[in-house]
C-alpha cells in the first residue's frame, strides 16, 4: 500500500468497540488507517484479517507480519495502537480457571507482542506504540486471576520496550482504563453506574492527540484512565 497521507495508524483489535471507536476517529481526522483483528474493519483504509484457523502465537505473527510486509513496503507508520482484549473472570477453584487465563493471554499478550513486533519494523523514528494494559491489574486480582495476569504483562511490556535496546525507536507507553461504557458491559451489568464508566471517544481522543503530538505522553510509562460522575480524567500512575 503507498500510503497517501501525512500520517498513518495500525490498529490492532480495530473490529472490536474500542477499536472501530479509534479507526473512525482517525478516519475522521484523515489519517491513513490499517486494521488488524480477527474480521476486516470496512472503515479503515485496509485491513488484515487473521484467519481463526491460525490459533498459537508463531503463527498468528507470521500471518500478520506477512501481511503487513505486502501492504506498507518500506514505507513506516506514525503510530502502532494495540486495543485489543477482553474481561474473563475466574479465580484458582474457577472450573473454567485455566481456559480463561488462556483467553486472557491470547487476547491481551498475544496481539501486544505481535503489536511490538510490528512497531519494531514499521513505527517511525519518535512514533508512538501504545499496549493496553488495566488499572485493577496493578494490584492483586483474585476473582480475575488470569486477566490481571495478562494485563500485569502488558504493563511490564511497556516498560521494557520503553529501555534502550528494546528494538523500538519510539515511545511506548501503556492505558489502564477501568471500566469501559460499550454495549456489550451495559448488556451484561444493566445495573451499574454507567456514569462511572469510561466512554470509548475518550479513549479514542487520548490516542489521537498522542499520535498526532496534540498532547504529551512520557515513553515507558503507564496511564491511568478514571471516569467519576461522567468526568474522564488521564494520569500517569508509573
Amino acid at each position: 500500500m503507498a500510503l497517501k497521507t501525512a500520517s498513518s495508524v495500525i490498529v490492532y483489535g480495530g473490529c472490536g468497540a474500542l477499536g472501530s471507536t479509534v479507526v473512525r476517529l482517525f478516519k475522521q481526522n484523515m489519517w491513513e488507517v490499517i486494521s488488524i483483528d480477527l474480521s476486516p474493519n470496512t472503515d479503515a483504509d485496509s485491513s488484515i484479517a487473521i484467519p481463526s484457523t491460525l490459533q498459537n502465537l508463531t503463527d498468528q505473527s507470521a500471518y500478520v507480519s506477512r501481511e503487513v510486509a505486502s501492504l506498507l513496503g518500506d514505507s513506516k507508520v506514525d503510530a502502532v495502537l494495540c486495543v485489543a482484549g477482553g474481561w474473563q473472570g475466574g479465580n484458582a477453584a474457577s472450573d473454567d480457571f485455566i481456559k480463561s487465563a488462556d483467553i486472557s493471554i491470547k487476547q491481551s499478550v498475544n496481539t501486544s507482542l505481535i503489536a511490538a513486533r510490528i512497531a519494531a519494523r514499521y513505527l517511525r523514528q519518535g512514533g508512538l506504540l501504545s499496549l493496553a494494559g488495566a488499572l485493577p491489574a496493578l494490584h492483586g486480582t483474585p476473582g480475575m486471576v488470569g486477566y490481571g495476569l495478562a494485563k500485569a504483562a502488558v504493563h511490564h511490556m511497556v516498560g521494557s520496550l520503553a529501555m534502550p535496546d528494546s528494538g523500538i525507536d519510539g515511545r511506548v507507553v501503556g492505558i489502564l482504563p477501568v471500566v469501559l461504557d460499550t454495549a456489550e458491559n451495559r448488556s451484561a451489568m444493566p445495573a451499574a453506574d454507567f456514569s462511572s464508566w469510561t466512554p470509548l471517544s475518550e479513549v479514542a481522543e487520548l490516542l489521537f492527540k498522542w499520535s498526532a503530538g496534540q498532547a504529551d505522553c512520557q515513553t515507558g510509562k503507564l496511564y491511568s484512565i478514571i471516569t467519576e460522575k461522567s468526568a474522564t480524567k488521564t494520569e500517569q500512575v508509573s
